[in-house]
């Protein structure tokens, strides 16, 4: 009996989840620009009312590859005022080289792009490369992504720059990764790409923004002085994105865009070890958040381990199979309901069908990078 006790408990904490808090974002209307409810007045939409400038900061560390095919997408935005800072972190190969070539080929005054080189001697992480090319900043809102990322229209700036009306300071947008047709690695990257960013939305959505991701963030560069840029955080090597809007973000100053125009893809890790070495690093600053947003995302991860662990046992053990039947088709539904809307908003629809198979895959994943990190935190970046 304790044992369908837990799995109902566990089943009603998913099921609000999944209606209610997630619902924030489901039930919401598409449109460019998303504001929570303590945010007042229609969104701006047309890009002849943005007078305000947008300066694009992008840091790179031996990204020649990625740079050559990135870079001219950021050259082809329609927006009538910004510039593009990309900042060289102690590269050792081609990137250099790369970068000079794109900023004879692509500056100009309307669009002027900088560059900023930081010796190998003086590189320092990617916290110090993005302080310095932010400080070079000529315009007052700064828009980040990554050298391996390109966003998925002209119009990108366009639409992450309609966030910044009235109060809003911060702009959470999507970074999604390429899709690779047969690879279930591929899946996997996105799914947990895209639960992410349903949860990060939802919250942001109730006024309680927590994280963003670097990929495609954009927030005004006085927030960033006020703040002291990354001093809070210095010590813990990543979080230059959702550390610095776990400070800063308030029920009055972010906003969301979901628009597929304002989307940035960037190239997924082709090997699972690469993958997983990543998500170790990112981690270890979910130990930064603050204690109600831990606390709200830790329950959330124990009640789908509960459900599942539960649902298991009780079949097993056959404790009121019928009964326990349908309330895992009951759970599934309300899941399916909510993965379905968010994967049309994020045009990721193909990953609605194995959607369970991901998730439990992703639960496991979770449970071994908390265990991998607590007996031997990741020294690198």
């Amino acid at each position: 009996m304790f044992v369908l006790l837990a799995f109902v408990f566990f089943l009603v904490v998913q099921l609000y989840f999944y209606a209610f808090v997630f619902g924030y974002y489901t039930r919401s209307e598409s449109s460019p620009l998303l504001i929570p409810k303590s945010l007042k007045g229609p969104p701006i939409r047309n890009v002849d009312d943005f007078p305000s400038g947008v300066s694009v900061v992008v840091c790179a560390f031996n990204e020649a590859d990625n740079l050559h095919s990135n870079l001219k997408s950021l050259a082809e935005q329609r927006y009538p005022d910004y510039e593009i800072i990309v900042v060289d972190d102690g590269s050792t190969d081609e990137t250099p080289r790369i970068i000079k070539q794109f900023q004879d080929e692509f500056n100009s005054e309307k669009r002027p792009v900088r560059v900023l080189r930081i010796p190998p001697s003086e590189s320092n992480g990617k916290k110090y490369a993005l302080s310095r090319g932010i400080e070079m900043a000529r315009r007052e809102n700064i828009l980040l992504t990554d050298a391996d990322c390109s966003p998925s229209s002209p119009h990108w700036i366009n639409k992450m720059a309609s966030g910044f009306e009235g109060s809003s300071e911060i702009v959470l947008g999507y970074g999604a990764y390429r899709k690779i047709p047969g690879s279930l690695l591929n899946k996997l990257i996105r799914y947990e790409t895209f639960m992410t960013a349903l949860q990060y939305f939802s919250y942001a959505l109730q006024g309680q923004a927590y994280m963003g991701v670097g990929r495609n963030l954009a927030y005004k560069k006085v927030l960033f002085e006020n703040a002291g840029g990354f001093k809070t955080h210095l010590d813990v090597r990543s979080g230059d994105d959702d550390l610095f809007v776990n400070e800063v973000a308030t029920s009055k100053n972010t906003v969301i865009c979901d628009h597929p125009d304002a989307f940035t893809i960037s190239e997924p890790k082709g090997e699972l070890s690469s993958w997983v070495r990543q998500k170790r690093r990112h981690i270890t600053t979910s130990k930064h958040y603050k204690s109600q947003q831990k606390f709200k995302l830790g329950v959330f991860y124990i009640s789908q381990i509960g459900f599942y662990t539960g649902a298991i046992v009780l079949l097993t053990l056959n404790t009121k199979p019928m009964l326990v039947i349908g309330l895992i088709l009951l759970r599934f539904l309300v899941f399916y309901f909510t993965i379905n809307r968010t994967a049309k908003k994020l045009h990721e629809k193909d990953l609605v069908t194995l959607a369970p198979l991901y998730e439990i895959s992703i639960i496991f994943m979770q449970l071994y990078l908390f265990v991998a990190n607590t007996f031997s935190p990741p020294k690198k970046w």
